[in-house]
């Protein structure tokens, strides 16, 4: 009987079924980390050797040889620093700046006996509230301090329409003296609202005259006399001022000039001398939070002169800054504060640029070509050439042909200047690392291609 269980014939001829038994024992195989572990071996075995072999060699090296090597490497450090400061504008830092303010002077005693006697406070302690108020003659410093600071003071002027003696200087004193903000705020809002007012006009037994006014900047410490020779003054930097009351005395100044066709505060000449002083604050840094209020006053300063007083006065504001400003940015800034787009504002600002570049070439040019054929004459290739003043004179020169429209009017001064611009912007390679080589290589094109298309 046959076996059922067992194979089939064509089973025993199947090779699959019918080869041998494969051993379990497998030949190693080599993965990837197997032949990183190896590298990191042999890679650790030659920075051995580099070492042994470095501290054989530093055996053999004495000190002096190391501090060669290392002055060495530090002078390319240095070579390639001053490189990057040359190619990345280092000439930015320089910056503008003036010590306006020096030391400040102890300021006059606010003690003001004749307000006792003034008609306003009498008539209070006469009326029958006041025995309520009890209000005394020496208390009458205090009383009014609070009607200032509350307005009524102001009210009660308008509601008379007139302000004694008393109370005038009283508030006036307040203003440019007193160390309580809300006092000498109140008292510059009561004077500037009274000189402005048109509708209702107030009677004033006083007015400050110009020397009030230039005795308070003396004892602000303002610099009246400081030299074009001063050193600029950095951020930061230590030094005396500015007053806490320049902002008041600034505001007053800029009223006055609203009632000078009911009084003269000031003569011309007074008024040229504090457009030179308004101009000279815009370049103290720390008067920077002012910039607005010395806009405002400067404007209202230059609206000041008649027509027949401004042509002379124009000329002698802008001597008068071109030997008080360096010529270094310190002028650029006093030019370009300037602002505004009035006439007289334009003249002032082509007039003020004008007498710096006579300044900056002493006097050597007395016309418009004379000054632009010394500009032309300069030589930007010269390696020896200074290209700060040559951007000192690239900017003012614009602001004096271009502001006052010179160029439209002469086309012989149109030539020369944009032969002067082809010589900044052409003979100035783009490769040039000289200090200010960029910005006058710049400057110049701009300006060259706004003369172009025109």
């Amino acid at each position: 009987m046959a076996n059922m269980d067992g194979a089939l014939d064509f089973e025993y001829e199947d090779v699959l079924t019918s080869s041998p038994v494969v051993s379990n024992k497998r030949k190693k195989v080599i993965g990837l980390d197997d032949l990183l572990s190896d590298f990191y071996k042999e890679k650790s075995k030659l920075v051995e050797k580099e070492s042994k072999q470095a501290k054989a060699q530093k055996n053999y090296n004495s000190d002096e040889d190391v501090n060669t090597k290392e002055a060495s490497l530090t002078e390319v450090i240095d070579q390639c620093q001053n490189q990057m400061r040359e190619i990345s504008g280092e000439e930015d830092m320089s910056m503008w700046g003036m010590r306006v303010f020096g030391n400040q002077k102890v300021p006059p005693a606010l003690d003001f006996p004749e307000l006792g006697s003034c008609a306003l406070l009498q008539s209070f302690m006469k009326n029958e509230l006041n025995s309520l108020l009890e209000l005394t003659s020496e208390r009458g410093d205090t009383f009014l301090e609070g009607l200032l600071a509350n307005g009524w003071l102001l009210k009660l002027a308008f509601t008379c329409s007139h302000v004694e003696k008393s109370i005038a200087t009283w508030a006036f004193n307040l203003m440019l003296y007193s160390s309580k903000e809300e006092l000498r705020t109140s008292a510059c809002d009561f004077w500037c609202t009274i000189l402005s007012s048109k509708d209702e006009p107030v009677l004033i037994d006083w007015l400050p005259s110009y020397s009030e006014l230039k005795g308070a900047l003396e004892i602000y410490g303002f610099q009246f006399k400081f030299s074009s020779n001063r050193e600029p003054l950095l951020p930061g930097s230590n030094c005396g001022g500015p007053p806490q009351n320049i902002g008041v005395w600034i505001r007053f100044i800029a009223a006055s000039c609203h009632v000078r066709d009911k009084q003269s505060i000031f003569s011309t000449s007074e008024a040229e001398e504090l457009i030179e002083v308004i101009v000279c604050l815009f370049l103290d840094h720390q008067l920077h939070g002012l910039v607005l209020l010395l806009y405002e006053c400067l404007q209202s300063l230059i609206s000041y002169f008649t027509d027949k007083e401004w042509k002379t006065s124009c000329n002698e504001i802008g001597k008068s800054l071109a030997c008080r400003v360096p010529r270094d940015l310190n002028c650029l800034r006093a030019v370009e504060c300037i602002s505004g787009i009035s006439t007289r504002s334009k003249q002032l600002r082509s007039a003020v640029a004008n007498q710096f570049l006579l300044i900056c070439f002493h006097d050597k040019a007395t016309d418009e070509e004379g000054i632009l054929q010394l500009l032309i004459s300069i030589n930007v290739k010269d390696k020896s050439c200074d290209l700060f003043k040559m951007y000192i004179y690239l900017v003012l020169a614009e602001n004096w042909l271009l502001v006052s429209q010179m160029l439209e009017n002469k086309p012989v001064i149109n030539e020369m200047w944009c032969l002067y611009l082809r010589n900044c912007s052409f003979q100035i390679a783009s490769t040039d690392l000289r200090s200010f080589a960029s910005k006058v290589r710049n400057k110049a094109s701009y300006l060259l291609q706004g003369t172009v298309n025109k």
